[in-house]
Parts: C-alpha cells; structure tokens; sequence
C-alpha cells in the first residue's frame, strides 16, 4: 500500500475550469492525478440521496475514494443535553450520506471546552459517542468516526484527548490535523522527527495498523496565541508546517495514510504537491 491524497471540497480551480457541481468532482480529482476527495458537509447535509448516489457512482467510474466532513455544529461536548442528543442525529444523517458516497470514514468534531473544565468536556464527548456508537450499531452502519485534533486552546481535541476518546471503541479512530496541531502548540512541528513521534503515539496508544492507515489533514495555518486563525496556502513561508519534513516521515516510517489537503482555496493544487514529492522519494 501506499499513501493516499486528495482535497477537503473543491478548490478556486475546480470552479475556474467550468465546473459547478460536485458531481464532477470525482472526474476532476482523477484528472489532478489524486486518489480520494473528502466530500464537505460542514453546513450540514442537504444534498439529496439520488446526488450523493449519482457522486459516489462517480467516484466508482474513476477510481476516486470518499471520506465525509460532518457539519461544524456537531457538538459532542455541549453543556445542554439536547444539543447533544441533537448531535447523534446529526451523526447518524452523515452515516446515511457516507453510505450513498461509499465512504467508509467520517470526520467529527470533537466540542468546546470554552465554558467548562476539559474533563467535563471530555465526560460529555464520551457520554455522546457512546450514544452515537450504540446508535449506529442499530442502523446497521459500520462507518468509522474519524475525531479530528483541533487547532484551537478553547476547543477539545489535543491528540491526548483524541485517543482516549478512540479507545471508547473500535469504530473510533484518529484524524490528524497536523495544520492544527501546528497552530495550538504554536509551531512545534518543523522536523521529520515531529512527525514521526506522532505517529509513534498512536501506534502505541492505539494499534500500529491504526498508525498505518492513519487519515490525517494536512495545510498551513496562521495561528495566534489562542491558536489556529485561518487557512493559507503551501506559499506561506511563515506559519507551516512545511509539508517536507512530514511526506519524508511518512515514507521513512513505511506507513500509508490518507492525506486530505484544506489548503484555503489551492487544496487539489496543494495535495498534488504532496503527491509527487512522495513519489519523487
């Protein structure tokens, strides 16, 4: 096996060369030369079932895989229980949609910890997943949740705090931002070795395979010291990370994971740049 790339949502380009609907972008990502689109839903889920059907027939006809972003007001740590409970719904709709896209993963947001301690927060994103994993297991999905570390102090989701959620259960698994981890500890991931430990982290915390086959996020992010601020491009020669020193890790390790790029605008561009530098080691 080998790594994967592709883009989070269509980029500037995808609209510049004619293209107005997702449908062609399973056909546009083959063309790029990638591998995978991750479909994003982060306003919620309103495409309808015969779209996301027509797409994922796409994805099919040119060798494109899918993986699927929730909606950001997905709320696993909220302090009112009905957003919670809410959530599940939520989560349970994205599972119904992965189904049509054949998507096997989708990403989730693991909550705030703005208004109270984080080891509540932690206490109602577990109490919610269990939930949302009993509920799955009642509708027949076998969807993975992918809980994605976050770039922001206020949010939850520190690695720490991503894999022990994980270990609630088997249908949990990582997604990496590495952008994100790179704005909340303020530029701490510049050599190969940044990388590495990372994935040494979640092959000992959780299971080697789950390091191998890792889905992880990849793009330059300006931060603060409240962390993340907003996406750049692989231009910025500021804030990072530099995507080198991680596709070197990753071909030194041996490990195949798949690699979304949320690049702002430039992400087909961005995973493509990913790709060949991979191939050229």
């Amino acid at each position: 096996m080998s790594a994967k790339f592709g883009p989070g949502g269509n980029s500037e380009s995808f609209k510049k060369a004619g293209h107005r609907y997702t449908l062609d972008a399973p056909r546009y990502v083959k063309e790029y030369g990638l591998d995978i689109y991750e479909y994003e839903a982060g306003q919620g889920v309103s495409t309808t079932r015969d779209m996301l059907l027509a797409i994922g027939d796409q994805g099919v006809m040119h060798g494109v895989d899918f993986s699927f972003h929730t909606p950001y007001f997905i709320s696993l740590s909220s302090v009112e229980p009905e957003k919670r409970r809410n959530s599940v719904g939520y989560i349970l709709t994205s599972a119904e949609a992965c189904s049509y896209l054949r998507a096997n993963l989708m990403v989730v947001h693991t909550g705030s910890a703005a208004k109270i301690t984080r080891e509540t927060a932690m206490e109602y994103a577990a109490e919610t997943l269990l939930m949302a994993d009993k509920a799955l297991d009642a509708q027949g999905f076998d969807t993975y949740v992918g809980l994605e570390t976050m770039g922001k102090q206020n949010q939850l989701g520190t690695l720490d705090e991503v894999l022990t959620l994980c270990k609630l259960s088997p249908r949990f698994v990582p997604v990496v931002d590495f952008g994100h981890i790179n704005a909340r500890e303020q530029g701490i991931l510049k050599t190969e070795d940044d990388f590495k430990r990372i994935f040494d982290r979640i092959a000992t915390e959780l299971s080697p395979e789950t390091a191998d086959t890792l889905h992880c996020h990849f793009s330059c992010i300006e931060y603060t010291p409240k962390g993340e601020k907003k996406h750049l491009t692989f231009a910025d020669e500021t804030y990072g990370p530099d995507y080198r020193p991680f596709i070197r890790a990753i071909h030194d390790l041996g490990v195949s994971p798949t690699v979304i790029c949320e690049s702002a605008g430039t992400q087909a561009e961005d995973a493509r740049t990913m790709k060949e530098y991979y191939q050229s080691l």
